[in-house]
């Protein structure tokens, strides 16, 4: 019990070292590859999250999903990498070498799609060297480039605002 409050503390305060030092990072590269965080806990539907990418034209091979559950699933994760509480240490570190490398993998953008505020998917959504962040709803504004606010089983509303904006911003290929 001391050690869960303790990684707890330990995480959090490696999270607002994070987000406090973030930098303005304002790269104006087309979207070529994407990572997807996730609360396999609050959705199942990776299907329809896989459909994201397709909508910006990320091939496949480009598309690398990892799924939070506070339950141990061995198998039972449709996604890239499942992982839980337990593949971090008693302070804070990333102990799953999957995790860490999909935190080092510098995706053209990344989609935080959770609702609930899950310590350890915060920490690895400001963790991860993707250029351009985006999320549904969070209470700190901190951890995302663009907030689309929709409800979490409204994906296609999500997909279709979030291809609106990337339009915007220029951060699609003109074949699209």
């Amino acid at each position: 019990m001391i050690l869960k409050g303790f990684k707890e503390k330990s995480i959090k305060k490696q999270l607002n070292l994070i987000l406090n030092a973030s930098k303005e990072n304002v790269e104006n590269r087309k979207i070529k590859s994407m990572g997807v965080v996730l609360n396999a806990d609050e959705i199942s539907d990776f299907d329809a999250l896989r459909s994201i990418a397709e909508a910006v034209n990320v091939k496949p091979n480009k598309l690398k999903i990892i799924a939070f559950s506070n339950i141990k699933h061995e198998g039972a994760c449709a996604c890239n990498i499942c992982f839980n509480p337990k593949d971090f240490s008693w302070n804070g570190k990333i102990t799953n070498p999957e995790l860490q490398t999909f935190v080092k993998t510098d995706f053209d953008v990344l989609i935080s799609y959770y609702a609930k505020e899950v310590l350890e998917l915060k920490y690895i959504t400001a963790k991860s060297k993707a250029t351009f962040k985006v999320g549904i709803f969070q209470l700190d504004e901190r951890l995302n480039d663009l907030i689309v606010k929709t409800d979490l089983n409204q994906i296609t509303d999500f997909k279709n605002e979030l291809c609106k904006y990337l339009k915007v911003l220029n951060k699609l290929d003109d074949e699209q």
